[in-house]
């Protein structure tokens, strides 16, 4: 009897993955928990294992492939003693599994089949229809190169690019991000390397677009004088030395923003659609650029823990997500996120809250600055700056207000948070 092995779900969010690489081969006797292949998620490389026993009668999908769903086969399993399985089908043709790939995982439905004018059905995939239909091609015109002559984005391809240069500069109407094959027939001629978005970036610029489009965001500034700080940070290291322990100012920041949390905790909450949670513990979530992307791992209960720990910590979970070794607790949840620029320079920018968190933390870099003291006269500080964008459904401006400023006088009075 043949099973089917379905693409698995390695973590609560995940949709889609890639199947970077396979560890058996057509014909292998495998057993409960032998490990199969390598599931490459937005986030990780996960290895994944065989649930019931057998012998490997077919790969449905080839390594490297991109934006498997989620409980979509990938493979036959058979019971050993069996033939091989006669109704096992054959692997998709190249031309109709690129086509599927290359759909985007949120689409509208595409444009119903075209209908010749004889009446006979006009066979396309579903991308082949919708990109014909936002460049206003007439499918009934082309000829498919698919299996039984079906139309896919490659047979578009040729068709789109002499369209756009035929019609006037006036008709001409810049494409939609996802109408790849439109925005590639504007740039042809001219160089360039397509360079094709794995799970990582696909999340990133779903998540974000959504972020932006559905949040209704609002910015709060303030300065920030970081010299008490500093000079507090040099003791603690001093006393560390002997542990190997050093302390950032991005310690000092993640501490900050827990303690704030706890003393305003109507601002420690996520949106859930239909409620509000409030959260108990401050789980901060820190922005961690790698190599095509970045991760926000979690520290959770941060405002319990001391300095010299979130500092061990956060490097622990530094260096495990660049090297993508992160489990997915590690890095889903929270309820605020710091995002910190100014050790690559940066004065001072607007974060995107990352959902369904209800705030984030925009961090410039400290630099030396001449300040007016409370007596009127002039002094040089290190001063830093940091917006606050919040999600109005979750944060009103008061409240929020109310945050940021326990989030100041927790940075510029250090030994507050000691005690």
């Amino acid at each position: 009897m043949a099973l089917e092995i379905l693409m698995p779900a390695l973590s609560p969010t995940m949709e889609e993955g890639t199947l970077a690489k396979w560890l058996v081969s057509e014909g292998d006797v495998v057993q409960s928990g032998d490990l199969l292949a390598e599931i490459e998620t937005d986030k990780a490389t996960m290895e994944f294992e065989a649930a019931d026993q057998g012998i490997i009668g077919k790969l449905l999908v080839a390594e490297g492939t991109a934006n498997v769903k989620v409980n979509s086969a990938i493979a036959i399993l058979l019971e050993e003693g069996d033939a091989t399985d006669a109704t096992v089908a054959p692997s998709a043709p190249a031309a109709v599994a690129a086509d599927v790939m290359a759909a985007p995982a949120v689409q509208a439905p595409a444009p119903a089949a075209p209908v010749a004018a004889s009446g006979t059905r006009i066979f396309a995939s579903p991308l082949a229809r919708r990109i014909a239909a936002d460049n206003g091609l007439d499918l009934t015109a082309i000829t498919g190169s698919g299996p039984k002559g079906r139309i896919v984005k490659a047979d578009l391809s040729t068709a789109v690019a002499p369209a756009a240069a035929a019609a006037p500069v006036s008709a001409v109407t810049m494409p939609t991000s996802a109408n790849a094959a439109a925005v590639e027939a504007i740039y042809q001629g001219r160089g360039f390397k397509t360079v094709p978005l794995d799970g990582m970036r696909k999340i990133i610029a779903s998540r974000l677009t959504e972020a932006k489009q559905t949040i209704p965001h609002f910015y709060l500034r303030r300065d920030i004088r970081l010299d008490k700080l500093l000079r507090v940070r040099g003791e603690i290291n001093k006393g560390l030395e002997a542990r190997g322990v050093k302390t950032s100012v991005n310690d000092f920041i993640i501490k900050a923003c827990a303690l704030a949390l706890q003393k305003v905790p109507t601002a420690n909450a996520v949106w859930a659609g239909d409620r509000v949670l409030q959260m108990e513990a401050s789980d901060i979530s820190v922005a961690v650029a790698i190599e095509g992307g970045l991760f926000t791992p979690v520290l959770q209960d941060a405002e319990a823990k001391p300095l010299s720990q979130l500092a061990v910590e956060m490097k622990d979970l530094a260096a495990r997500a660049r090297n993508r070794k992160l489990a997915p607790h590690e890095y889903q949840g929270g309820s605020f996120s710091i995002s910190n620029l100014g050790m690559m320079g940066i004065d001072n920018f607007d974060a995107v809250i990352n959902p369904p968190q209800g705030a984030i933390l925009a961090v410039g870099a400290g630099k030396k600055r001449p300040v007016v003291l409370d007596d009127g006269s002039l002094s040089v500080a290190t001063v830093m700056s940091v917006t606050m964008s919040v999600d109005h459904r979750v944060i009103d401006g008061a409240l929020g207000a109310e945050l940021l400023n326990e989030i100041v006088n927790y940075l510029e009075n250090p030994l507050s948070m000691l005690v």
